[in-house]
């Protein structure tokens, strides 16, 4: 484990500690009001776990990687917020966009082009979904998937979204099964888009560096190891 990868997973860890408290004490008017319990938790090793494999994972040079870290911690305030007070916060979604955009031309493994198609291609598929699924979708998670696509490009964003839903779908039937839901109940849409843009940037051969890159230098950091030893 390298030094960023450890840093990456403990900063997440309390990240995700502080989001859950956050989100559900603030603001006064929106939030439950809720004590610590089992969500803390998860949501505090789920944002260890995300931060750590994205840092194990990339092959980019440190600065990407970090920028790639940041809006990672931008989603995971995002999927806190929306999973306590069903809703996406514009101070929380206009610096993500905004990055997202201004990072286009300096990404150093998405293409331009292909970040555009991704955004576009994003948009197009959830608008869509929204009006075939009528209040499964919130206005929020349209905002959201537009930075997305351009920081997982094409292919990637359809990636995200199939894993989204997927992920979305089995969560829905179990608290279906549990009677925490009804079968009109809203469940957050963005958590799952969260979710489904991690497992992309880990899985996705390309986004994060090319896969060759990325085992060479875990190759090269176990070798260095075990010639120290």
């Amino acid at each position: 484990m390298t030094p960023l990868v450890a840093a990456a997973g403990i900063g997440f860890a309390v990240l995700g500690l502080i989001a859950e408290r956050l989100a559900s004490v603030w603001p006064a008017d929106e939030a439950s009001g809720r004590r610590p319990g089992a969500r803390t938790v998860a949501l505090s090793l789920g944002s260890a776990l995300a931060g750590g494999a994205v840092a194990w994972r990339s092959a980019l040079p440190l600065w990407g990687t970090l920028v790639y870290l940041t809006f990672l911690a931008i989603l995971v305030l995002l999927a806190a917020t929306d999973l306590d007070q069903r809703r996406l916060p514009h101070l929380l979604l206009d610096p993500l966009i905004v990055g997202a955009v201004l990072f286009v031309p300096f990404n150093p493994a998405i293409d331009p082009l292909d970040a555009l198609i991704g955004a576009g291609v994003g948009l197009a598929l959830l608008g869509g979904l929204g009006l075939v699924v009528r209040g499964g979708l919130a206005l929020g998670d349209l905002y959201m998937i537009g930075p997305l696509g351009l920081l997982l490009g094409f292919p990637g964003i359809i990636g995200a979204l199939f894993l989204a839903a997927v992920l979305v779908a089995v969560a829905s039937l179990g608290l279906l099964a549990a009677r925490r839901v009804g079968l009109r109940s809203y469940v957050p849409f963005g958590p799952f888009l969260v979710m489904g843009t991690v497992l992309t940037l880990v899985r996705d051969p390309q986004i994060l560096g090319h896969l060759g890159a990325a085992a060479n230098v875990a190759s090269g950091l176990a070798t260095g190891v075990l010639r120290g030893t």
